[in-house]
């Protein structure tokens, strides 16, 4: 709250400095502060962020990308911060972000993915074929219920998961799974977009989450060959080079991947709407402040 009552002091405060009388505040000027209060705010925490480009080697050393054209690569430490002190998630380890070229974690319409892996084991990929989905998705739905309690206890929102917003598909040829699911957080009527890539290694999946609104669905969907060819494990650690003799098998299968751990990062996937909205109710909160400050919209007695 101090640092954006800062920002509307050194942007009007030239203005503002001496009144001799209190102003009234027209509907211009409380766009005009409102808009100038947000673009402060956007570009200081912007400016605070270093995005790479070109080949990256993931921590950890298993896995590697050569940064998409069109994104920008977010190391495994701001990412903890983004996703931690600037989207408010109980848990924020990842291994970096991939963010949209043009939008940074505060931006309005701002998405990205989030990237992890998961030491599973090597998963079997002969059930892919067979998997009943819509009944499946029941059964998520289920555990999602179930699984609210323990969130609740911990002091977070539950989660609804409302349904498929793009159905579960497996290339075997990339050893590739990827599916989107539509969830709903609380009493807060917004749907959030959370779209799923598991990149399938020899010992583990790499998980590449995007997290944004349904209405960037078709910009995620649009991305995802282009993630799917720029991502890899490095070389001794892809699916085929798996040895039955040495490695473990994942106790997940396909199927189980999309349902299994269905909660283990929601707390990741539940404030990418809500945390504008938070912006906005500091930026309110200044605002109210801002007017008791300077008298706006006051009567003189």
């Amino acid at each position: 709250m101090k640092k954006l009552l800062l920002y509307f002091m050194l942007a009007f405060g030239t203005a503002f400095a001496k009144p001799k009388a209190k102003p009234v505040l027209t509907a211009a000027d409380s766009v005009a502060l409102w808009r100038a209060a947000e673009k402060a705010y956007v570009d200081s925490v912007n400016a605070t962020l270093h995005y790479q480009q070109g080949h990256i080697v993931l921590p950890g050393g298993f896995g590697e990308l050569t940064v998409p054209r069109g994104f920008r690569y977010l190391d495994s430490a701001q990412s903890r911060r983004v996703l931690v002190q600037l989207w408010g998630n109980p848990n924020g380890e990842s291994l970096g972000m991939l963010f949209p070229i043009d939008r940074g974690p505060v931006d309005r319409n701002h998405w990205a993915y989030s990237i992890d892996f998961d030491p599973m084991g090597h998963v079997a990929d002969d059930d892919a074929d067979d998997i009943k989905y819509d009944e499946l998705l029941e059964e998520m739905q289920d555990d999602t219920r179930e699984n609210n309690r323990e969130r609740e206890k911990r002091g977070f929102e539950p989660v609804y998961l409302l349904g498929w917003a793009a159905n579960p598909y497996y290339d075997e040829n990339t050893h590739a799974l990827h599916w989107a699911k539509a969830l709903r957080f609380g009493t807060d009527p917004d749907t959030v977009l959370n779209y799923n890539v598991r990149l399938l290694g020899r010992k583990g999946v790499l998980i590449l989450n995007a997290i944004g609104d349904p209405s960037q669905l078709a910009e995620v969907k649009a991305s995802i060959p282009g993630l799917v060819h720029n991502v890899t494990f490095v070389k001794g650690q892809q699916y085929t080079d798996f040895d039955a003799s040495l490695d473990e098998v994942a106790a997940y299968s396909i199927g189980g991947l999309v349902a299994g751990k269905v909660l283990a990062k929601v707390g990741l996937f539940a404030v990418i709407v809500k945390f504008w909205k938070a912006g906005l109710l500091l930026l309110a909160g200044a605002w109210a402040a801002i007017k008791r400050f300077f008298g706006f919209g006051q009567k003189e007695a």
